[in-house]
């Protein structure tokens, strides 16, 4: 197999639509030789079969492959970017470029689910630049729904059949394809009977409510604690602009505690600059100015750094989607609305 044809010593992000095992076999076998004779470390994240097949065309060489069957390499997005990272930092090798085939589970995944894994696709062009990674992403049309195999032509750069490499011609810009996703609109609906409070700049106090309405819902112990902590985060995360406040919605749905949070600042006007050059919202009397407090389209799906390091401004997001079952991010005209799921009561991977 040639070499990536696009030039980049960081990041290069391939998608590869399959139809039989062959096809899958002809990107596949040229991918990891090529990578096992240069020294480079090679992951096969994909399913038992394609690994099955895997290595019986590579013969001797599969005791070299990493393999990992990939419905386990990171159950939820914010699983998989973690794993990937962690793979990378414990079998990189200096000047050696890092291979990985990483196969997504589309099957039986909610439309809420399949919205948010298509944004991971398109944010690991951006949570992963930089680093000397190749990767692959298969995607098995025998399998995975059409709208899945548009998303994988628009989530990445380049596409690879076999051993040829082309441009995807609707590609993307990673930002603006995460914000034109829609969200169910069953996921974004709070009920009238929803507790609320705030608009308050004060995270204790959203956080008493947090805890109530989990209890509410029969969560006691640890998970009634994790709750609490993940909608802290949520919480902690939006209050960090100066004059910002929030406004907490909880409720119960079948399965999940959720927890609606809407930010605003306390004075509303137009966006301009300040002496620093960065954005700035000025009130109507042209008085106090705060940083425009936009949330970035891909934050807390990076783990924090090791222990030692700076604490990261992102590292609270990124626990509370570690802790949750679903967190999503919108922007609804001058407020920004962070909607978190926690698994409720009845959620038997918790007993």
């Amino acid at each position: 197999m040639a070499a990536d044809r696009t030039g980049s010593t960081g990041f290069v992000h391939h998608a590869c639509l399959y139809g039989s095992d062959a096809e899958f076999l002809a990107m596949a076998v040229p991918f990891v030789r090529d990578g096992l004779a240069a020294g480079e470390p090679v992951l096969a994240a994909t399913t038992p079969a394609n690994i099955e097949l895997l290595r019986e065309a590579l013969g001797e060489s599969a005791h070299h492959l990493d393999t990992a069957e990939t419905a386990h390499f990171g159950r939820r997005p914010v699983d998989r970017v973690a794993a990937f990272l962690r793979y990378h930092e414990r079998r990189a090798r200096p000047g050696r470029r890092t291979r990985m085939i990483a196969e997504p589970v589309w099957a039986g995944r909610s439309a809420r689910q399949t919205a948010e894994w298509k944004r991971m696709e398109a944010g690991l062009n951006v949570l992963l630049a930089g680093l000397p990674v190749w990767m692959v992403c298969p995607y098995d049309t025998r399998v995975v729904p059409g709208d899945v195999a548009e998303a994988a032509v628009a989530t990445h750069p380049v596409r690879l059949d076999g051993e040829r490499q082309a441009p995807c011609a609707s590609y993307t810009d990673p930002a603006a394809y995460a914000a034109a996703l829609e969200v169910p609109a069953a996921a974004s609906c709070a009920p009238p009977s929803a507790a609320r409070t705030g608009p308050t700049d004060d995270a204790a106090v959203l956080r008493l409510l947090a805890r109530e309405r989990a209890a509410g819902a029969g969560l006691t112990g640890a998970r009634l604690a994790l709750a609490e902590l993940a909608a802290h985060e949520a919480a902690a995360y939006l209050l960090a602009p100066e004059d910002a406040r929030v406004t907490l919605r909880a409720w119960e749905e079948p399965g999940a505690v959720v927890y609606e949070l809407r930010r605003t600042e306390r004075d509303g006007g137009g966006v301009g600059r300040g002496a620093r050059g960065e954005r700035e919202r000025t009130g109507p009397g042209g008085g106090l100015t705060v940083p425009d407090a936009a949330v970035p389209p891909f934050a807390g799906y990076r783990p924090p750094a090791p222990a030692g390091d700076a604490h990261g401004a992102e590292d609270g997001l990124w626990l509370a989607r570690s802790l949750g079952d679903s967190l999503e991010v919108r922007a609804r005209g001058p407020e920004t609305v962070l909607t978190l799921r926690v698994a409720g009561q009845g959620d038997a991977e918790w007993l």
